[in-house]
């Protein structure tokens, strides 16, 4: 019999990061989970032991929360074989119409935090795993890989995080036995777009035939389900199921979505790069 994982979880408190906590004890591993409020958890404490489950209350925006909870882990279970970086949250607002206090705050949790996070895993899986060695799994989104209309800051936001993990990730030495995972879901059915933070519609984007507008009615709407019709239990099975992988890949897609986002972007740097070559020859110094 495997001997269980032991998983710490950020944003653990719904969504994605619920419903990976939720897997990962029913399939026999052991769930660090953290969030700002421990009390939403009060039904998984009353389900599972404490030897099972263990709930930390973290803001992803504060440093001494951030070593308390790694250490409380380790101080309970003696490791952590696996962190998903998921924490995070929404903001819907034309670029021009979102307020500098809330991009601000964007960054600070699904940018800053995050690399915290990151920062403090790799030390924690190199340093105080005997042996060492662990999963990083870093939660971006189909918005890390293309911007649209609406979420320009959450998608910048979410953009700097994939090229901080993604520089992060060459940077490890093999030794630590230390793999990263950048997983990048769609549009899975959470309370994420319903809780995301909505700025004030700019007076300048108030045309109906925009895309903004279209994706603030999707927001508000009550077919909003159609548009966000992933299973954040499947997407939790498929996170288990990558975080076992011997050799897993820097990316990995997870939604329909995020596959035709992916092929578009690629296609587009293929046919920049194939169109505008000429433009690059010559250009090197002659000395």
């Amino acid at each position: 019999m495997s001997i269980p994982k032991v998983w710490l979880i950020t944003g653990a408190s719904s969504g994605l990061g619920r419903a990976v906590t939720e897997f990962v004890l029913q399939h026999g591993d052991i769930a660090v989970a953290t969030l700002r409020k421990p009390e939403v958890l009060s039904d998984l404490v009353a389900q599972f032991p404490s030897d099972k489950l263990l709930v930390v209350k973290l803001d992803v925006t504060k440093q001494t929360d951030i070593e308390a909870a790694f250490a409380q882990a380790k101080s309970v279970f003696g490791r952590i074989d696996i962190v998903l970086n998921n924490a995070g949250f929404g903001v819907v607002a034309e670029v021009e119409g979102t307020s500098d206090a809330t991009a601000r705050r964007l960054f600070e949790v699904n940018f800053w935090g995050a690399a915290n996070i990151s920062r403090e895993a790799v030390r924690f899986l190199r340093e105080e795993n005997t042996p060492a060695g662990g999963r990083l799994l870093q939660v971006s989104s189909q918005s890390g890989i293309e911007s649209t209309p609406g979420v320009g800051y959450y998608a910048a936001s979410k953009f700097a995080f994939e090229g901080l993990s993604e520089g992060l990730s060459r940077e490890l030495d093999p030794s630590w036995n230390i793999k990263l995972i950048i997983l990048e879901p769609g549009p899975f059915r959470t309370k994420c777009p319903t809780d995301a933070v909505v700025e004030p519609m700019h007076p300048a984007y108030a045309n109906p035939t925009l895309p903004t507008v279209a994706w603030r009615n999707i927001c508000i709407s009550s077919e909003i389900n159609k548009y966000f019709a992933g299973d954040p239990d499947k997407f939790a099975a498929a996170v288990h199921k990558a975080a076992y992988l011997d050799d897993p890949p820097l990316r990995l897609p997870i939604h329909e979505a995020t596959l035709s986002s992916m092929r578009k972007k690629g296609k587009e740097f293929l046919d920049a790069a194939d169109k505008y070559e000429s433009w690059s020859e010559g250009i090197m110094c002659e000395d």
